[in-house]
């Protein structure tokens, strides 16, 4: 039998919004296990999908930048000691000056990033000329890219979340502001929702099974026949593709309207076709949890 803490209990508590007796019964059910304890909180109804708990111990900032020719871009995580020296516009500078390198040299992984060169000196270079000049110590956590027809990018509380979003678009200019603000709007959709994918078909298989195993689970402690169950079953995982996957999300702005309709409704207007094809969230200290 696992040692069930008070800190654990409030972690899990933090997690599901359940009672703190029902988290401590949880996890003493699944002999300690956090993931183990949100599925039987959620099989009796207690709690929604949870998210990890914010364990955020890094500061810093996160850059999102895109190419000129709009087809490129990049997210990089730079950390650092204090939020003090994280908000400071020299320490976002050297930010940008890696994710520039990230989308010049399209590196396959960090530290191909880190031997990458930018105005003459290697990432690494810039990083140890960061913690000189800044006099914290600073770590290049992570960094993404997304190559497409076009690509937007949006900053959320200045350096806290960044987005990437990738459009596959056709008879579409691209330039224009109206499809600057329909790449805004849509980045910032997945900035406030976090969705856990594009569509349903880009929904990991292996979460698919254990989402419906939830559900099977909930709809078998309703005793009612199989064929209703599984009807129960089945209603409740289209309701988590539309909670979760970005195109079938409620628009934030217009909730009438789905992610998908929004850039539709822009794709006619501006006489061609977009749709959305992927995207990158970073929030501040993920990489460390």
């Amino acid at each position: 039998m696992a040692n069930i803490t008070a800190s654990m209990v409030k972690e899990l508590r933090e997690m599901t919004g359940a009672g703190m007796m029902e988290c401590k019964k949880a996890l003493a059910e699944a002999d300690g296990d956090m993931d183990g304890a949100v599925d039987v909180l959620r099989t009796r109804g207690l709690a929604a999908v949870a998210k990890k708990a914010g364990r955020a111990t890094n500061e810093g900032t996160v850059m999102a930048l895109v190419s000129e020719d709009g087809k490129t871009g990049a997210l990089v995580e730079l950390n650092c000691e204090t939020d003090f020296v994280g908000m400071n516009e020299k320490f976002k500078a050297y930010a940008e000056k890696i994710a520039r390198a990230a989308v010049a040299n399209k590196p396959a992984d960090l530290d191909a990033l880190k031997a990458s060169e930018i105005d003459g000196e290697t990432v690494e270079a810039v990083v140890a000329d960061c913690i000189h000049v800044m006099g914290e110590n600073t770590q290049l956590a992570r960094f993404a890219t997304l190559e497409a027809d076009a690509v937007c990018s949006y900053i959320h509380m200045g350096g806290k979340i960044g987005v990437l979003v990738s459009f596959a678009t056709e008879g579409v200019d691209t330039t224009t502001a109206e499809f600057a603000q329909c790449g805004r709007d849509v980045a910032m959709q997945v900035a406030a929702v976090d969705p856990i994918a594009t569509s349903r078909e880009d929904v990991d298989p292996a979460v698919v099974e254990h989402e419906m195993g939830i559900y099977k689970a909930q709809a078998a402690e309703s005793g009612k026949p199989e064929a209703i169950q599984e009807k129960m079953a089945t209603g409740r995982l289209q309701k988590f593709y539309k909670e979760q996957c970005l195109v079938e999300q409620a628009f934030v702005k217009n909730p009438d309207q789905t992610v998908a309709e929004y850039v539709d409704s822009v794709a006619k207007q501006l006489g061609g076709s977009i749709k959305v094809t992927g995207f990158k969230r970073f929030a501040l200290g993920e990489a460390a949890e």
